[in-house]
């Protein structure tokens, strides 16, 4: 179960508590968002193995970036910003070395219903989507695949509502030329 901190007067004292070094509100704010973090990176990355070695990553990362955290934005916003970061850092690594990431893996076998031919579909539309440009490609996976709003998205983008709405009108267009 995802516990969500945000809701509760808690987490900015947590936050606060993690920033000064206290380990056991550091190991709290993790635990409550680390299926956010596992999430947010398997949609992007679209394989189980990519998206536990970005969530670690998140996790280690956070231990001195949670440091920079301002409080100007919800804590979850600021969280899918550093994890989608994380995600292109793997990304850009792996072109470096000159290999493919996995982003566009399908389904893994351990996530495949019964009903594989939805599964062919559905996969190969999520494998168009992080094929997308990263402006389309993560206003759509925000806006489809965490269910946020447009202005939510563009929180976390660092843009305005309209310009999230622009991105998705264009991945729509690149989608239907592709499928």
């Amino acid at each position: 179960m995802r516990v969500d901190l945000d809701a509760t007067a808690q987490t900015s004292e947590l936050i606060k508590r993690a920033i000064n070094g206290d380990g056991g509100a550091f190991a709290i704010i993790l635990e409550g968002h680390y299926d956010l973090i596992y999430r947010t990176a398997y949609k992007w990355c679209g394989n189980r193995t990519d998206a536990e070695d970005v969530a670690q990553d998140v996790c280690v990362k956070l231990a001195t970036a949670i440091r920079s955290f301002d409080g100007r934005s919800a804590f979850t916003s600021w969280l899918y910003r550093v994890t989608l970061n994380a995600v292109r850092d793997m990304q850009r690594a792996r072109a470096r070395h000159g290999r493919r990431a996995d982003a566009l893996a399908l389904v893994s076998p351990e996530d495949a219903p019964a009903e594989q031919e939805d599964v062919t579909t559905a996969g190969e539309l999520w494998a168009a989507v992080r094929g997308l440009p990263d402006q389309q490609r993560d206003a759509v996976l925000l806006v489809y695949a965490e269910d946020m709003s447009h202005r939510e998205a563009g929180e976390i983008l660092g843009c305005k509502e309209a310009t999230v709405s622009w991105h998705i009108h264009e991945a729509k267009k690149t989608l239907r030329g592709l499928l």
